[in-house]
């Protein structure tokens, strides 16, 4: 059961609802949909938050947030939070944290934040790029400058976007969750700047409002390439 939660309590009820919207499909042959939990152990409710419960609790079923898959020896894995999902401008959804999963694949990165705006048809991303990967290419392109210099590179940006794509179309993305602009932050995601949790989990609030200027210029550099 290694990367999985485990199977259910004996005293909870388990079941995957549906988001077909998004692709996932509790009644395909591999199961996956938002996880829902029902029982009498389950907590009573939220303090002096009543209306909290109103959202998440439907038909005594509990609704998680999470996207689950159950896997062939009854355990589930959890693949997705559904409150990171949102819309692009065209109205295509985009399950963020899969995305993030699929560009970590790219070996010339550590950590990828994937933002896209709702008033825009692309999504755009804030990469810290992998050193020692980084600056070899920079040696064997003439590249010159310290790997700070080489985060602000126009050619190094260009190669990190090109290989992020190309590990993108490798795994069969579509053209909407596809790249359109890249910064690289030398610097990692880190606790202090508040920027990530305990776990290591991405505070996507605290991470747009720490590189909003970095946003906005990917925007505007992305609509006139």
């Amino acid at each position: 059961m290694i990367g999985t939660v485990g199977v259910p309590a004996a005293t909870i009820e388990a079941r995957l609802e549906s988001v077909l919207e998004l692709g996932y499909d509790a009644l395909s042959d591999v199961p996956r949909g938002e996880i829902c939990l029902r029982g009498n152990t389950l907590f009573s409710g939220y303090h002096k938050r009543a209306d909290l419960l109103d959202e998440v609790l439907v038909d005594g079923w509990f609704h998680t947030g999470d996207i689950g898959e159950w896997q062939p020896n009854g355990a589930m894995k959890i693949i997705d939070r559904k409150k990171n999902i949102f819309k692009l401008s065209q109205g295509e959804y985009v399950a963020v944290e899969v995305l993030e999963n699929t560009y970590m694949q790219c070996p010339l990165v550590t950590s990828v934040w994937v933002y896209g705006n709702s008033f825009e048809s692309f999504l755009v991303s804030v990469v810290v790029p992998e050193k020692n990967s980084l600056e070899e290419w920079a040696a064997a392109n003439e590249v010159k400058g310290s790997f700070e210099q080489l985060c602000k590179h126009p050619e190094a940006r260009k190669h990190v976007l090109e290989e992020l794509n190309y590990t993108a179309r490798k795994h069969e993305l579509k053209g909407f969750q596809m790249l359109k602009a890249v910064h690289l932050e030398p610097r990692p995601f880190d606790m202090e700047r508040d920027l990530i949790t305990p776990t290591f989990k991405l505070k996507r609030p605290q991470l747009l409002k720490h590189f909003k200027e970095c946003i906005d210029g990917l925007y505007r550099e992305a609509k006139v390439l």
